[in-house]
């Protein structure tokens, strides 16, 4: 597989092998909504140190938030794969909806 350019849908499949592989099996769907928004904390706290108010403490200034946003789309894709969804087309699907309805939204928005 390409690993310079990776679509969704390859994402989901080397998910998928690496799980079969090394994982033993997928936690449950419950397990991994606790661990997405767990993964989802860690990022926000880095974000909110960093681009916030809020100081960064000395033990998060060598986070890598790259790796923490990875973290989020790795379980992400595994709920993905576990609930049958294809993520690419998905994803797709949104940026038409949101095309379709916000396409003067933000144009027009005097707040922008």
């Amino acid at each position: 597989m390409d690993q310079e350019h990776i679509s969704l849908k390859n994402a989901q499949l080397q998910v998928d092998e690496w799980i079969k592989t090394y994982g033993v099996r997928y936690f449950h769907q419950l397990t991994n909504m606790a661990i997405l928004t767990e993964e989802v904390g860690e990022m926000a706290r880095i974000i909110a140190r960093r681009y916030g108010e809020q100081s960064e403490k000395e033990s998060d200034k060598n986070k890598d938030l790259g790796d923490e946003m990875a973290d989020v789309l790795w379980v992400l894709l595994c709920l993905a794969n576990q609930c049958d969804i294809d993520l690419e087309s998905a994803f797709k699907k949104n940026i038409e909806k949101k095309t379709r309805r916000d396409n003067t939204r933000h144009i027009n928005n005097p707040k922008l």
